[in-house]
């Protein structure tokens, strides 16, 4: 019952919830709006003052620092590297998709049983790993995708802070401090939000019905210009009714009067009419996708049997994408389970059903053979732990090969340092992922690669040198603070370690503080991070 609170309290308080917004009234005027109309008007002028960009995107930030530290954020690298490619190609494909304050759209994954996406301040785009199973085509995915970078666009969530300034019903602090308390509590969210939000419900909702016309509309903007086939958000939006009945009981009240209807649908498809049709064909990536997403949405002995019935049973469809996805994700819960030969002779299977059917579903599109989600499960094998030292030299060397085919997927490169290490080579690990961190250093794996390789050669100072900044850029600045004390004691300093060391901790120091003062005014407890 508590997970059941909590998930249903996340549907409610994330900004822009995509099941909230199809709980909204149909839209009165929406036949009238067509798919060539001229683009939104930009509404951030009004918003500018009540929440800047700068101030947007920060809020973001810092509820991703707590999604991220979350046991159900998928910080899988071949999922999240194809929901950014297939964001970004989304955004790229429609002009006013980054709205007035130019949006860096980041799209993630979380692991949750429920039909929904959500889009939080400055730019971020969480999917639930339900509603990936539930998108039968990626034109359904670009129909969700699409309506959230509405939200984001159109900058639906300053617009709702700046209607509800003069009353204060929904301080930004009230926004942050529930999203945390839904990580833990169900109850406590709850409590956060009757004592401080609840007589901002009702206008929240009458503004969220306006926000779902507008984001739809730019949603529906994308999916054409991007070559989708506009009948997907149909489709989807009556899989999404068929699956609302089915817990709309854990929903408010408020919520639950304001289903999706026939009406909403029946003006989409009018809209659909008026446009040409077009015909997407899916890459094969997005059904390995689907299969990670299957089998990472529950890794328990009953969660992985689950999965492996449904892959054998979509291994008889005559769609052999179908086939291929059903074959790779069996392999993959091999890999769960530690049967790694059975893991190893499944992918090899799959690669076999590809080589057969080559040509037959390619789009022309790079990388639509799935060649780099093939070699990220090809490499997890390679190197499992359990596997000879011939196997693991070989994952090395096939690394370094996928490393070297496709230099843009950052989980190939840390699966490249991973296996250099694992090798016995430190000082080559070491040397690569400077080079790394020097081009991405936003990204905290790259740093906790870099401490294990450190660690590999004996050099304790940089070793929690480098433990501190992951620390820091995964929201852990007192954790980041206490290894950066654990690197001034470490024997092997040397004087420049100190002045790096100096200067990192006056600068942790500073955000810390910024850090206590803000939760002080927030009115929320400080989780000495």
């Amino acid at each position: 019952m508590a997970v059941r609170q909590r998930r249903r309290t996340r549907h409610l308080l994330l900004c822009g919830a995509f099941l909230a917004g199809c709980c909204g009234p149909a839209a009165q005027a929406w036949g009238q709006i067509r798919a060539d109309a001229p683009a939104l008007p930009v509404l951030g002028d009004a918003a500018r003052g009540d929440l800047s960009p700068v101030m947007e995107r920060k809020l973001g930030e810092e509820i991703m620092r707590d999604i991220r530290r979350d046991i159900d954020f998928l910080d899988d690298a071949p999922i999240l590297e194809y929901l950014n490619t297939f964001g970004s190609g989304l955004v790229a494909s429609h002009p006013g998709a980054r709205g007035e304050t130019n949006a860096d759209y980041y799209f993630f994954a979380v692991r949750d049983s429920q039909l929904n996406a959500f889009a939080l301040p400055g730019g971020f785009i969480g999917v639930h790993s339900a509603l990936l199973l539930a998108a039968q085509t990626e034109s359904e995915l670009a129909s969700v995708l699409g309506h959230e970078v509405g939200h984001v666009a159109q900058r639906h969530i300053a617009r709702m802070i700046g209607q509800q300034k003069q009353d204060a019903l929904i301080p930004l602090a009230a926004m942050v401090l529930a999203a945390l308390a839904a990580r833990g509590s169900g109850d406590a969210a709850m409590g956060v939000m009757a004592g401080g939000q609840g007589l901002a419900i009702q206008r929240q909702l009458n503004f969220t019905r306006e926000a779902e016309r507008e984001a739809d509309r730019v949603g529906f903007q994308i999916m054409s210009e991007g070559g989708y086939d506009t009948s997907g958000m149909v489709a989807f939006f009556g899989r999404l009714q068929t699956a609302s009945r089915a817990y709309s009981d854990l929903m408010p009240a408020s919520l639950r009067s304001h289903p999706l209807t026939s009406e909403r649908i029946a003006d989409i498809q009018a809209r659909i009419r008026d446009v040409p049709y077009r015909q997407h064909v899916d890459n094969l990536e997005f059904q390995l996708i689907r299969a990670r997403a299957r089998v990472l949405q529950d890794g328990s002995t009953q969660g992985l049997a689950e999965a492996t019935a449904a892959f054998e049973s979509q291994q008889k469809s005559q769609n052999r994408q179908q086939q291929v996805g059903a074959q790779y994700g069996l392999a993959f819960v091999a890999l769960k389970r530690d049967q790694l030969p059975q893991a190893q002779a499944m992918l090899d299977r799959a690669r076999a059903t590809l080589r057969r059917t080559e040509g037959a579903f390619s789009t022309g599109q790079a990388g639509s053979d799935g060649a780099a989600v093939f070699a990220a499960l090809a490499l997890d094998i390679k190197l499992a732990p359990g596997q000879s030292a011939a196997v693991k030299l070989q994952g090395l060397k096939d690394a370094e090969l996928a490393h070297q085919q496709f230099p843009l997927a950052r989980g190939l490169a840390c699966q490249y340092a991973d296996a250099l290490i694992l090798n016995g080579k430190p000082d080559e690990a070491t040397r690569f992922l400077r080079e790394q961190v020097l081009q991405y250093r936003e990204e905290p794996k790259l740093h906790e690669l870099l401490s294990k390789a450190y660690a590999a050669q004996g050099k304790q100072a940089l070793q929690h040198i480098a433990l501190a900044e992951q620390y820091a850029l995964s929201g852990g600045k007192q954790a980041a603070l206490d290894q950066l004390a654990i690197a001034r004691k470490a024997g092997d300093a040397s004087f420049y370690d100190m002045a790096l060391i100096d200067a990192r901790e006056r600068e942790l120091k500073t955000l810390r503080l910024e850090e206590i003062k803000e939760a002080k005014k927030a009115g929320r407890p400080d989780e000495g991070r």
